[in-house]
């Protein structure tokens, strides 16, 4: 496999991140818009000022709205929302070569049919290799060039030793796991428990109660993975512990602020119109509870936060339920 031409599909703010992290590896580089005018505006600009504002994008760096420009790509990196994942490989999947490997940038589950995003894409892309990247990142800091480190997940270790070996650079450091499950709960779920993070600083609750919903979040990620054949120890690595610590940590998440926002008494229809960016978290809830309920898995907070969400059910009463249920031993 050559690696001469990488391909970003989606300019928001991940995807423009991973373009500028891409061009530092010496690869041809191109970053593929959705839309015309941004894919303009960027190259006119050379930045991404709808989403990533005051960060200059390398000269080096090609930007496109035309689909074509994949068919010179030896390697796919897919960065849209993931409940915009169908439509999109749908869309671009006959300009990509079938013997170059997509590897999937978004973190979620698609709520209509439970499908994590490799099941997904290798549903719609067959004969494409597939691998996932996820872990503690904020688009920000690596479209700076600030140290950042990943985990790399695919089945077929010879193929995610080559990625690591294209996509890796000193500053942003790819880990190789064949954990594909446990990378994507991981990458999943911790978006839900940060929504819960972010409601329990709008509700001034306090650090012990955040750090105690970390926690126990991170059973709820170990749980769902281990009933789902994960590797316990993928749970503790950077796409599970590490991502979920990050994201539950700072109002730079975009989960984290709208759970902010919901504890403060904002509205969700009213936060969410008033946001460029997409919250993954308010989607994966939804299809994270089904999962669970038909697994028999117990994940109260994901369970909570989905009945915030999308039940019409009251904060306070919420927590008050969260805090009444019975004392148990820590790992059961």
């Amino acid at each position: 496999m050559s690696e001469n031409t990488i391909a970003i599909i989606g300019a928001g703010a991940w995807g423009t991140a991973l373009a500028i992290a891409m061009t530092g590896t010496g690869a041809r580089t191109v970053l593929l818009a959705r839309r015309g005018e941004h894919a303009e505006r960027m190259q006119h600009m050379r930045e991404n000022a709808d989403y990533l504002p005051g960060i200059p994008l390398p000269e080096a760096l090609e930007i496109s709205a035309d689909a074509p420009v994949l068919e010179d790509a030896d390697i796919v990196l897919a960065v849209p929302p993931a409940q915009a994942l169908r439509a999109s490989l749908t869309r671009l999947g006959a300009h990509i070569r079938a013997d170059a490997p997509v590897v999937l940038c978004c973190k979620g589950i698609e709520r209509e049919t439970g499908l994590f995003m490799s099941q997904l894409a290798a549903e719609i892309l067959p004969a494409n290799p597939i691998a996932v990247l996820s872990g503690p990142t904020f688009a920000h800091e690596v479209a700076k060039g600030l140290p950042a480190a990943v985990t790399l997940a695919t089945r077929q270790e010879r193929l995610g030793r080559r990625l690591i070996a294209a996509l890796g650079r000193p500053t942003f450091r790819p880990y190789y796991s064949p954990d594909v499950t446990g990378v994507e709960i991981g990458g999943a779920v911790k978006n839900v428990i940060a929504i819960a993070c972010g409601i329990v600083m709008g509700r001034k609750l306090g650090e012990n109660a955040r750090a105690a919903l970390i926690a126990r979040g991170l059973a709820e990620v170990t749980r769902l993975g281990t009933a789902l054949g994960a590797r316990r120890e993928t749970m503790m690595g950077l796409a599970g512990l590490g991502d979920l610590v990050l994201t539950c940590s700072s109002t730079a998440s975009r989960n984290t602020s709208l759970g902010l926002a919901l504890g403060q008494g904002e509205r969700l229809q009213d936060i969410l119109e008033g946001r460029k960016t997409v919250s993954e978290g308010v989607w994966t809830a939804a299809a994270l509870t089904v999962l669970a309920g038909e697994r028999g898995i117990d994940m109260p907070i994901t369970r909570a936060v989905n009945a915030v969400l999308h039940e019409g059910a009251a904060i306070p009463a919420t927590i008050d339920a969260l805090l009444s249920r019975p004392f148990r031993t820590e790992t059961g």
